[in-house]
């Protein structure tokens, strides 16, 4: 009786289950669950408008140098990668600088890596309300000028399946084809 129930232990862990993902899994995090915030065309958003497709979202800035415009790149490489499944896909940028990117800027900044992605943006207590639900840090870093300073943030990228649920937590430059084959998996 007893090898029966190791052999039966041994066949049900070694089957299906849970899929493995490349990030981080997250799932059943008690965050990340929902924003209220404005997009670049003027229209009120919450993550509920997004149901039935696998969402990206990073918090970042326009201004920043390196790590912003890279990652919606490898998101745009992803979005293309997934080929026709990337319509099922909705990148959101929420902006952790609502001082200087205003509906204007990330109109023209955030769909310029792909028509489909969509910037977010609200008042600097919806952004300290948003980033606290997820979980983000940022703080303003003194520049030379009132105008000149950077932001230091969290630089992942959070996925939510197609139900709204927080799933997965994407380190910086993880790379393009581990994200294609989580969001595949997601897509399933």
């Amino acid at each position: 009786m007893f090898r029966i129930l190791c052999l039966s232990f041994l066949l049900a862990s070694c089957g299906g289950g849970a899929p493995k993902f490349n990030s981080v899994d997250i799932t059943g995090a008690g965050y990340a669950r929902d924003f209220a915030l404005t997009d670049h065309t003027g229209a009120p958003r919450t993550l509920a408008a997004y149901r039935g497709k696998v969402v990206a979202i990073f918090f970042g800035f326009t201004q920043c140098p390196d790590v912003c415009p890279t990652t919606l790149t490898e998101m745009a490489q992803v979005k293309k990668r997934l080929g026709k499944d990337g319509d099922q896909l909705q990148v959101l940028f929420i902006t952790v600088d609502p001082q200087r990117d205003t509906q204007a800027v990330l109109a023209r900044y955030v769909p310029a890596f792909d028509p489909s992605f969509v910037a977010l943006y609200g008042s600097p207590e919806q952004t300290a309300v948003t980033a606290k639900e997820f979980k983000v840090f940022y703080q303003k870093v003194t520049g030379k000028t009132a105008t000149s300073y950077s932001i230091d943030h969290t630089a992942g990228t959070y996925i939510i399946d197609r139900k709204g649920n927080v799933r997965l937590f994407v380190r910086l430059q993880q790379g393009v084809e581990p994200l294609v084959e989580d969001v595949k998996r997601l897509l399933g």
